[in-house]
């Protein structure tokens, strides 16, 4: 049983990564949100199995903390500016889609490679999820740093947050539960201002292109 279950975790990181991917080749932001959303539904699932195979119950509390800040307020929240902001079009990227895809092919070729020694160290249930993880990590930075556009870069960092939570929870069954609180609580914060930060680049630029912010450093 334990091992049907360690293989369901490692499909849901297999699922994590696919959506990693759908996620840079998205242009629309409505879309990207979702894809944001269905990535915290699979973290949180991932989270209660591996707390089920290792009887790790305060997984059960991260994954239902997970659940109400990935799945629940956060979306709401992001969901919220782009109502306000009327940006719903498609997302400018600095490269083009078919270039970032063949990029994030050879990021997760070294994502695996680079894993590959720490997980046959590690004693954990799903010690191979952590090459998918850290491929996640860095298909969100790669997302973060080919936008133009201040929403996008907002929904890489936050689904990079979510390849570090796999990670922890695969590799080494979660961190204590005070860090736990702390980075949602430091994830839930950083996305309130961010929203801010996004009104005052529209409200400065009529314009969440962050290229923008170069004019302020020239006067």
């Amino acid at each position: 049983m334990s091992i049907l279950l360690t293989q369901f975790v490692n499909l849901l990181g297999a699922m994590l990564l696919m959506l990693a991917f759908a996620m840079n080749s998205q242009r629309r932001i409505v879309t990207l949100i979702h894809l944001f959303t269905m990535q915290g539904a699979t973290l949180v699932l991932a989270t209660v199995v591996v707390g089920y195979v290792t009887n790790q119950h305060h997984l059960y509390l991260s994954a239902a903390l997970t659940f109400v800040l990935k799945v629940l307020v956060i979306p709401y929240l992001l969901h919220k500016v782009i109502d306000r902001l009327d940006i719903h079009w498609d997302v400018e990227t600095l490269i083009n889609i078919p270039t970032t895809m063949l990029i994030g092919i050879v990021v997760v070729i070294f994502s695996f490679n680079l894993a590959k020694p720490i997980a046959e160290l590690s004693t954990a249930v799903a010690s191979g999820t952590l090459g998918i993880a850290l491929a996640c990590v860095l298909l969100s930075f790669l997302m973060m740093i080919t936008r133009a556009k201040a929403v996008p870069q907002v929904i890489g960092f936050l689904a990079m947050e979510n390849g570090l939570f796999f990670a922890a929870t695969s590799a080494t069954y979660g961190m204590p539960m005070v860090v736990e609180l702390g980075i949602a609580l430091d994830v839930l914060i950083g996305v309130l201002i961010l929203g801010v930060f996004m009104f005052q680049i529209r409200e400065q630029f009529d314009s969440l292109d962050i290229r923008n912010l170069e004019k302020l450093k020239e006067e």
